[in-house]
């Protein structure tokens, strides 16, 4: 299946990540497979989607992601190379990290672990969950076409269980480790460029962002309510004798400060969060402060809402000049990446492959992740009345176009290069040829196969029941042959 001529430029770009020639064109076929196909990302269902089902050396495209040479931080440098040039040109470059279980059960995944779930677990009931921790760190910019922010994987790398580590004689990382790896990685990569990191509560440890304000990078998370805040030393005088002060008298935790009834609040409007919400803010400057750890100079912000409709919140800011207003505007844009790791079980089919291997694992779901922001760069080349193409129903008017709607009109450009789109004006009837004509009818005929779709309602409740091919007699429910119309 051929490379649509306008995508030409963005894919191909990616070709030093890949050693060989031979490698790179059957990734670059396994990445058009992932794009078109519904359900499940297995290689077997890429194959088919592109019209190779027949193909006899089938077994060397699974090797792409399994024994392959290739350079996965080059492919994630240049990749995000691209999601800077078309989105975010100027101004300062805000990430955006965060860390999803994949949930995978198996003794061949040796990796794998027992975690927090956060999507199940609440402040008082907490949910484990066996599967594999995907720390992502993705560029949160502006989408034109969209109207609103999306956030962009560009780099996921895989954090093993303790277990893993013991067994094999490795040093076991945290999450906060990789988060000051893949932080101090990602600076390198923008020399020049003003960056601001914006990270949950697991990310909030002072060795870690101590870490992002000696490398440059502006770390915005949440902050406990009884951290150790403490007042910033005064000017060494000339000749002093003694190590140099760090700290001053502690300062009155955040919890006390919140219970004073003299404590001045400052009425603000954020954008962006669910609108705009007026929200209370107060702010200060501080040094944090902990037994063994260097001293952080922060600027800190303690926001409440008037109505009570949240939990009052404190953020820590690693560059105490910011304004307060600004350290909020920015961290309400976190966000947008868990809106990210609901799109890509849902559409890219993360969860639903099925590698054996530790280098196939380790390979495959940073993949389909960096497939979010591909589909982004591919739509982007797209022209605007086709990129904002909304799906219109008599009972569902979109707005704007969401990922679904984009993913669509980049599939609808695949297939129309491949010869779906014929002219009205010619009396000929051409044939599609057979490769298509597998690659079209194996979404349509096989959906039973396909899992649930976020709705609830399998796809294959969509599907007539005279192109459902029938299973062969104790291999399914289906008949031995499909029902009379």
């Amino acid at each position: 299946m051929p490379l649509p001529a306008r995508f030409a430029a963005v894919i191909p770009t990616v070709i030093p990540a890949c050693l060989q020639q031979r490698t790179w064109r059957r990734a670059e076929l396994l990445l058009i497979g992932a794009v078109l196909a519904p359900g499940k990302r297995t290689v077997a269902s890429l194959l088919r989607i592109t019209g190779l089902g027949r193909e006899r050396r089938f077994t060397n495209y699974p090797r792409v992601l399994d024994r392959a040479v290739r350079d996965p931080r080059a492919a994630a440098r240049l990749l995000l190379g691209l999601l800077i040039a078309a989105f975010a040109p100027s101004g300062p470059i805000v990430l955006g990290i965060e860390d999803t279980i994949e949930r995978r059960r198996g003794t061949r995944i040796a990796a794998r672990g027992i975690c927090r779930d956060p999507t199940r677990s609440s402040t008082s009931h907490r949910v484990k969950a066996s599967g594999l921790r995907w720390p992502s760190l993705m560029l949160l910019a502006p989408i034109p076409w969209a109207g609103r922010l999306w956030a962009l994987p560009f780099l996921t790398v895989l954090a093993p269980s303790e277990r893993y580590g013991r067994e094999r004689g490795r040093r076991h990382k945290k999450p906060t480790d990789w988060a000051r790896q893949m932080a101090r990685q990602a600076r390198r990569w923008l020399p020049g460029r003003e960056s601001v990191l914006l990270g949950d509560s697991s990310f909030s440890a002072l060795e870690c962002l101590v870490t992002l304000a000696r490398y440059g990078l502006t770390g915005i998370a949440r902050l406990r309510l009884d951290a150790a805040l403490y007042e910033p030393a005064p000017p060494r005088r000339p000749g002093t004798v003694g190590r140099p002060r760090t700290k001053r008298a502690r300062l009155p935790t955040l919890a006390e400060c919140r219970a004073r009834e003299d404590t001045r609040w400052m009425r603000v409007t954020v954008p962006g969060w669910y609108g705009d919400r007026e929200v209370e803010i107060r702010s200060a400057t501080a040094v944090w402060c902990h037994a063994g750890l260097p001293v952080l100079p922060i600027r800190w912000v303690r926001l409440r809402d008037p109505l009570h409709r949240f939990d009052p919140q404190a953020l820590p800011c690693t560059d105490p000049a910011r304004d307060p207003l600004q350290i909020v505007r920015w961290f309400v844009q976190r966000w947008q990446v868990e809106v990210t790791f609901r799109a890509v079980r849902d559409h890219p089919g993360v969860e639903t492959q099925r590698q054996w291997s530790d280098r196939a694992i380790a390979r495959t779901t940073p993949c389909l992740l960096a497939l979010f922001s591909v589909v982004t760069l591919l739509a982007a080349r797209l022209d605007h009345r086709t990129r904002s193409a909304v799906c219109t129903d008599a009972w569902y008017r979109g707005l704007r176009p969401t990922f679904t709607d984009v993913l669509a009109a980049v599939r609808r450009q695949f297939w129309r290069e491949q010869g779906l789109l014929l002219s009205s004006r010619q009396a000929e009837v051409r044939k599609l040829p057979p490769a298509l004509r597998h690659g079209v009818a194996y979404p349509l005929c096989h959906a039973a196969r396909w899992p649930k779709s976020s709705s609830g309602c399998s796809a294959a409740a969509a599907a007539p029941s005279s192109i459902t091919r029938a299973a062969p007699s104790g291999h399914g429910p289906w008949p031995r042959s499909p029902p009379s119309s």
